[in-house]
This record gives structure tokens, sequence and C-alpha cells, in this order.
């Protein structure tokens, strides 16, 4: 029979007819257009068939005109499952609540595990980890998939080499590999301390050795600054100079900036929807309506749904669209050329070492061309210049290294 599922849901009464008209009772039925099907004949004053749940109130005029009684004894489909289940509606309830549990526990965080990494670097890894929101039972679809929590964890925490990331289940698991320190420098018996770099000697501090140059002395790289040759001129005696020697050195940077500069930024407005994917269908949760931003970009974060260790045929999907705008930014020639020197400076300063300062700046050369400011700046910069060069054992002829710190031009 076609459309038997739609019967099913409308509901299905087995009935049961005895009597001497059953024969009146089937015709007077068909008369009335009544569907009925799966008839059967048990003995000569009974049938039983199959009638919609609809048609039920239908039976009762021809039931009277054949003389005949009915009984029903089967009821089947959607109006008598639910009204089952209301019934035992606590279980049910149980059920479902029970499974949404497991579901929601399945996919929060409960585990960090963190191998290969000193007690120091595993607390800077585990604060950072808090910081991104990877943390004991937050949802897992609320956290970074693994590839951007290793990349940040690689960029925050300096002493990583290398970490691995990898999520299991509930828990995730952090394979750290620590940057080596840098080797020790090997303890020389005696060394001298030369130049770098070419500079100007304007401040001394010499602990052991003897000084070779004096202040606003100009040097050249690998010039001798403090000899490891101690004592009488015949009886020289090695030691390990050591000492801070600060020279003016100077550093030349080309900058060029537009007076006139057009980008996007974000507004800081966003809208926020959230879908469950089942195969090709999608079923919106929450953030309903179409979002009314001229300019966006839209960020998509899908999540593969688990129950216990196995993954669903279910995908959690997060669209995040934030507004973003134009911003037109115009500079006067003066303000360029600050703007152009602040990048200049701060990127000298990257190149320094720390304890490195920044004495003066001179702008050698400005224009403007094309709707741009170049400039090239020079920059005076105080630094340690000196570092140390081991003496060669046997050899304790002072001018030797006289000669081999100070290149000829």
């Amino acid at each position: 029979m076609k459309n038997q599922w739609i019967n099913g849901l409308i509901g299905i009464v087995r009935v049961k007819v005895t009597g001497r008209g059953v024969e009146r009772f089937l015709n007077q039925l068909t008369r009335n257009e009544i569907l009925i099907w799966n008839v059967k004949r048990h003995g000569t004053q009974a049938i039983t068939f199959q009638i919609r749940l609809t048609d039920i109130k239908k039976l009762r005029g021809p039931a009277r005109a054949s003389e005949c009684k009915i009984r029903f004894i089967e009821r089947a489909g959607g109006p008598f499952f639910l009204q089952r289940l209301w019934t035992n509606s606590g279980f049910v309830i149980g059920a479902v609540a029970f499974f949404a549990l497991i579901l929601i526990l399945s996919n929060m965080v409960w585990g960090i595990e963190i191998k290969g990494a000193s007690p120091a670097t595993e607390y800077q890894i585990r604060k950072e980890l808090d910081d991104m929101g990877v943390k004991i039972g937050t949802p897992q679809f609320k956290v970074d998939n693994v590839d951007v929590i290793q990349r940040e964890l690689t960029d925050k925490v300096k002493a990583l080499t290398w970490v691995g990331v990898e999520l299991q289940g509930t828990t995730y698991h952090f394979q750290v590999v620590e940057k080596a320190e840098p080797e020790k420098p090997e303890l020389y018996s005696a060394q001298n301390l030369v130049a770098t770099k070419k500079a100007t000697i304007v401040k001394m501090f010499v602990e052991e050795g003897e000084q070779v140059v004096e202040l606003n002395d100009n040097v050249k790289p690998g010039q001798l600054l403090v000899s490891g040759l101690i004592g009488k001129e015949d009886e020289k005696q090695p030691v390990a100079a050591r000492g801070e020697i600060l020279g003016e050195t100077w550093y030349k940077s080309q900058v060029e900036l537009p007076l006139n500069s057009t980008f996007q930024v974000f507004s800081g407005e966003e809208k926020r929807k959230y879908h469950l994917n089942i195969g090709s269908a999608t079923i919106p949760v929450w953030g309903f309506g179409d979002h009314q931003y001229k300019e966006f970009e839209q960020e998509t974060r899908d999540y593969r749904l688990k129950l216990l260790k196995w993954e669903l045929p279910v995908t959690f999907k997060t669209d995040t669209i934030r507004e973003r705008e134009e911003v037109n930014r115009t500079y006067t020639e003066k303000e360029a050329i600050k703007r152009a020197t602040d990048l200049a400076r701060k990127d000298i300063k990257n190149q320094l070492p720390e304890d490195a300062t920044i004495k003066g700046e001179e702008i050698l050369h400005q224009s403007i061309k094309n709707g741009k400011v170049k400039l090239s700046i020079l920059f005076q910069v105080i630094e340690n210049i000196a570092e140390g060069q081991p003496i060669i054992q046997g050899d304790e002829d002072d001018s030797r290294f006289e000669n081999n710190g100070n290149p000829t031009s």
C-alpha cells in the first residue's frame, strides 16, 4: 500500500468486527469511501482489518446498521508512540539528559599534560595556555585549533625551540623541546680584549690587563684594546683581560613614509553565528538574522563533536563576522618626518644589544617625492665594543698581538 508511512504518522488501529452482517458492514464502509486494508476473515462471523485513527468515528453508523460489534485489538503509529513516551517520560528525560551530559563532557578539556619542559618553562607554558583559554573545564569548540596553539606558544615562550600539540580525547598533550643553553665560553688562561666594530672610545673600565687605547681614540674592528700580557717587557705574564670598553658607534637608516595612506581597521563591532552541520544539512543554533556591515571580515571555525572517544558525524560551526572600516590617514610634512624618525629609531633599537643606548640622531638627507617622505638618518649609539680574543699558548710577544689587532689600511 502506497504512503503507508503517512498513515503510520497519523495512527493505525486494527479492528475486529463480529456479527451476522459483517459482509453488509464491509459493503457500507466501501460505499462511505472509508479506507481499510489487511482484511482477514476469522470464521463466518468475524473479520479483522486496519483503519486510520481519524476514521474510527465513521465505523459506528455502519456497525449499528449491520448489527455488528466492534473491538479494537491493536494500536500503532505516531500518536500512540507519543502517548507511550509521555507515560514513560521520566525514563525518556533521564536518557536524553544522560546522553546530553556525556556529549557535553566528551567535548570539554579535562587534562593538560606537558612533557620535556623544566619546571620554570612548564609554569610559563601553563600561564600562556591559561591566557589563551586552554583551561580545565573549557568547551573544546571555544579553544583555538592545535596549529594556532603551537604557533602562539612558540612565539610567546622564548625558552622553546619546538612544541608539539596533540588533542587526544579530552586531554591536550604538549611535547616540548627547550632551547639549548649557549655553551659557556671556554675559560682561557689568557686573553686580549679587541674591538668588535669601528668606534670612538668614550668610557673605559679595565678590571684585568694592560690598557692599550685611550679615551677619544678611534678604533677599528679587531684592534687591540686591552692586552692580556702584563709586566716588564722581558717578563710579560699572560692573564685573562677583562673590562668594559664603551664606544660611540654609528648606524645609518633609510626610511620611506607616504603622506597619505588608506588602510582597513576593525571597528570593534562583531556578530557571531552558531550552526550544527549534520551531513549536508545546516541547523542554525544561535545568532539568527543577517548583519548590516558594509565591509566585514568573516572567520569560520569548525569543531567535530565527539562522544567519548568516537567522533560523531556532527560539526559545530562558529562564524564570526567583524565589521571593517576604511581609514584615511594624512600626515603634514612635519608629522611625517617625526613619524619616520620614530620608526627608524624603533628599527635600530631592535638591532642593538639590550645595554646599548642611542646618544643622538642626525638627518643626513630628506626629500618629498611622489607623495612620500624619504629620510636618511644617522644614529649615534653608545655600546660595549670589547670582546675576548684568546692568547695563543707559548706566544708571549706583545708586539705580535698588537700587529694582529691593528690591521693596516
